[in-house]
C-alpha cells in the first residue's frame, strides 16, 4: 500500500467524522485547495480536484454546511413560492408537475427545494421575511396574481428569482418561462370555427392571472380571424367545480351555444359534466376544447381536445434558469417561451 492510500485510515483513526484537514491530507493538497475544491472554486487543477473527489469518497467526508455557507454565502436551498391555498396546491395536478420539473432541474446540483405556499396578507408577509432573511439562494414563483407584489418585493431584495408564467410587470427584468398562452387561445378558436361552430363561447380563467388574460385575448383574436362574433365569456377559477358553475351560467344565458373553450382542463371537465347534465351531447351538440393536456382530462371517459401545456418541461427550464442566475449574478436573462400546440381528440370530433 502506498503512502496516499494509507492516509485515510491514519487521518481518521479514533474519529467518527473526518475534518477538512483529514481530507486535505488524504488528497495530498493544502487545506485551502481542498476547501476550494469542495466549494466549487475555479482555481483548482483537474488533478487536485480528482484527488479531493477520491478522498471524499474514501473518507466518507461530509462538508460542514454552516462553515461552507460562511465562505460561499450560499445556503444550498432554493424556494418554490406558490401563492395559492394549500388545498388547491394538493389537488391540482398542475402543481405536482411544477414540483416534479423543478426537482428534475436541481437533480444534478447540491441545491434542495423548499416549498412555500403563501396567500395575500400575513402569509405573504411571512414568506417575504423568510426570503429576505438569507435562508435561500434563489426563488421560483408560480401561479401569481395581479394583487401579489412578488415582482416588486423580490426585485428589491436582489434575490435571484425566476417566474413560471409571465409576471404582470415585465419591465422589472425578472426572467420568466411560459407557454405562448395567446397562441393557445387562438388555436382553440380557430379549431372550433374550423369544425363548423358558429355560436362559440368561452369559460375563461381568473382576470387577475396573466395566463388567463392571454388565453382569452388569443381566443378573441382567433374568432376575429375566423369571422365570428366574440360570443359569451364567463370567468371561472381553474377548478372543476368552477368550470361547472361557469358552464351553468353560460347555458342559462346562451342555450344555443355549440362550442366552448375552457381555459383549463379541470374547468373543461366541469363544463362537460354540466353539458351532459343538461341533456346535451359532447361533441354532438356542443364541442369542447380544454387547455393543459393533463392526464386527468381522460377521467370522464371522453378524449378531450386541448392545448398542450408542457408544465414539467417549463418548470425544469425555470429551475435551470434559476441555477444559472444564482451562479451568474447581475446577468440579464431573456424570457423563455414554449410554443402552443393543439391536441385534437373526441370532444370536437363532429
Amino acid at each position: 500500500m502506498n503512502e496516499k492510500t494509507s492516509r485515510p485510515a491514519l487521518a481518521t483513526a479514533g474519529r467518527t467524522s473526518p475534518t477538512l484537514e483529514d481530507l486535505a491530507s488524504a488528497a495530498g493538497v493544502s487545506r485551502s485547495t481542498a476547501s476550494r475544491a469542495i466549494n466549487g472554486g475555479s482555481k483548482v487543477s483537474p488533478e487536485a480536484q480528482a484527488a479531493v473527489d477520491a478522498a471524499i469518497v474514501a473518507l466518507g467526508y461530509t462538508p460542514n454546511r454552516a462553515a461552507r455557507s460562511l465562505v460561499t454565502r450560499r445556503t444550498g436551498s432554493v424556494a418554490l413560492v406558490i401563492p395559492e391555498p394549500d388545498a388547491r396546491v394538493m389537488m391540482d395536478p398542475y402543481f405536482a408537475a411544477v414540483i416534479t420539473g423543478v426537482n428534475e432541474a436541481l437533480r444534478e446540483t447540491d441545491l434542495q427545494l423548499v416549498l412555500l405556499m403563501s396567500r395575500a396578507g400575513d402569509d405573504s408577509a411571512r414568506t417575504i421575511r423568510y426570503l429576505r432573511g438569507g435562508h435561500v439562494d434563489g426563488a421560483i414563483v408560480v401561479s401569481h396574481h395581479r394583487a401579489d407584489d412578488w415582482v416588486e418585493t423580490l426585485g428589491a431584495t436582489g434575490l435571484p428569482t425566476v417566474f413560471i408564467g409571465r409576471p404582470w410587470d415585465t419591465e422589472s427584468g425578472i426572467p420568466y418561462v411560459d407557454l405562448d398562452n395567446f397562441e393557445g387561445g387562438r388555436l382553440a378558436a380557430r379549431h372550433l370555427a374550423g369544425i363548423g361552430c358558429t355560436r362559440p363561447a368561452t369559460v375563461a380563467g381568473p382576470t387577475d392571472m396573466t395566463a388567463a388574460v392571454d388565453r382569452l385575448e388569443g381566443w378573441l383574436q382567433g374568432l376575429r380571424e375566423a369571422g365570428l362574433e366574440p360570443g359569451p365569456v364567463i370567468h371561472g377559477d381553474f377548478t372543476t367545480p368552477g368550470g361547472a358553475d361557469a358552464a351553468a351560467q353560460l347555458l342559462a344565458t346562451s342555450p344555443d351555444v355549440d362550442g366552448i373553450f375552457a381555459a383549463s382542463d379541470l374547468m373543461a371537465l366541469g363544463v362537460v359534466d354540466t353539458l351532459r347534465g343538461s341533456g346535451r351531447q359532447v361533441p354532438g351538440d356542443v364541442a369542447v376544447v380544454g387547455f393543459d393536456n393533463h392526464p386527468i382530462q381522460a377521467s370522464n371517459g371522453l378524449g378531450l381536445t386541448t392545448v398542450a401545456h408542457p408544465v414539467a418541461d417549463i418548470a425544469a427550464a425555470a429551475g435551470k434558469l434559476l441555477v444559472s442566475a444564482i451562479g451568474n449574478p447581475g446577468e440579464a436573462w431573456e424570457p423563455v417561451i414554449y410554443p402552443a400546440e393543439l391536441v385534437v381528440r373526441g370532444s370536437t370530433a363532429l
